[in-house]
């Protein structure tokens, strides 16, 4: 039974270098703002209206919880197996669908428009994380975890590798911008957009970070291995203003919750949560609260930065 920290600084939160130290906020502890889900994942949040939204994967549903009344209600179910969220330079929903093995965006009206279902003449695997760049181009992952089984969506066979892909802004061409990934995760932006960080959660021997230098806000090169996860297991991640980066954790007790690593890829600070984060987002009204959506929770911490915008 997990029990919020009763005492300054919440010992959940661990300074593993010097460098962490000026971001944890002495009197904030992390906060559980809601649990009863299968699968928590893709928070997004949504300053204009003061509400965050987030995927529970395996009840075809999105959830929302509103910060004014701690709320929470259903946003949107059937959600197709919703997964990864965010927003475009619009402020519109954008949203990967393991069900319908698509990525798509959310009007004004709640209409919904399909941004990319096919490659090639082939269907996608099942989109899972998404980020947009100041560009208005869509960016996604397309691993196969959403139809290997009935849990998480509808198990069919792959029909494309697994790749990255990007969706132009101004003329929506798809195109596969990364490709040889094992398990292409979660992914974001460095601050100025010049690097592109994604996880490999199928790497082998261990799971791992990639970094790619970005050319011309489409073309990626220099693939290298920014982090080695060792015996952890990261999902989503986003970058702070100072280029820090947030990662969903786990793979058992001792190492759930958020790991943070400096531009450098040392690891200088831990969020322990009593379940396995999946993913996570800034928000609140100067994107200084972390929000990450931990297996059947959702949880919340104030720190002492602020997220990058897009994210």
């Amino acid at each position: 039974m997990w029990t919020p920290s009763a005492s300054y600084p919440d010992p959940a939160i661990e300074i593993l270098d010097p460098a962490f130290a000026r971001y944890r906020v002495f009197n904030a502890a992390v906060e559980r703002l809601a649990t009863g889900c299968r699968w928590s994942e893709g928070p997004v949040w949504f300053g204009d209206g003061r509400y965050l939204l987030w995927s529970d994967i395996p009840n075809a549903r999105i959830l929302r919880w509103d910060e004014e009344t701690g709320a929470v209600s259903v946003f949107r179910q059937p959600s197709h197996n919703a997964n990864g969220n965010t927003r475009d330079r619009q402020g519109r929903l954008v949203t990967c669908e393991h069900g319908g093995r698509r990525v798509t965006r959310t009007e004004y009206d709640g209409s919904i428009t399909v941004l990319a279902d096919r490659f090639a003449g082939q269907r996608l695997n099942s989109p899972n994380d998404v980020v947009v760049a100041s560009d208005g181009a869509v960016w996604f992952t397309d691993p196969p975890f959403g139809i290997g089984g009935f849990y998480e969506g509808e198990r069919a066979a792959p029909e494309l590798p697994q790749n990255l892909y990007r969706i132009d802004g101004a003329t929506g061409e798809l195109e596969a911008v990364a490709t040889d990934l094992a398990g292409p995760n979660g992914l974001c932006f460095s601050p100025d957009e010049r690097i592109l960080y994604l996880v490999e959660s199928r790497a082998e021997p261990t799971r791992r970070i990639l970094a790619f230098d970005v050319a011309e806000g489409r073309r990626l090169g220099n693939r290298r291995v920014h982090i080695d996860a060792g015996p952890g297991a990261p999902d989503g991640l986003r970058c702070d203003v100072d280029g820090n980066l947030w990662c969903g954790w786990g793979m058992d007790a001792d190492l759930d919750g958020v790991m943070v690593f400096a531009p450098d890829g040392r690891p200088i600070g831990r969020i322990r949560l009593p379940e396995r984060c999946a993913n996570l987002c800034f928000g609140g009204r100067h994107r200084n609260r972390l929000f990450m959506a931990a297996s059947q929770s959702l949880y919340a911490l104030y720190v002492d930065t602020q997220g990058c915008p897009g994210g």
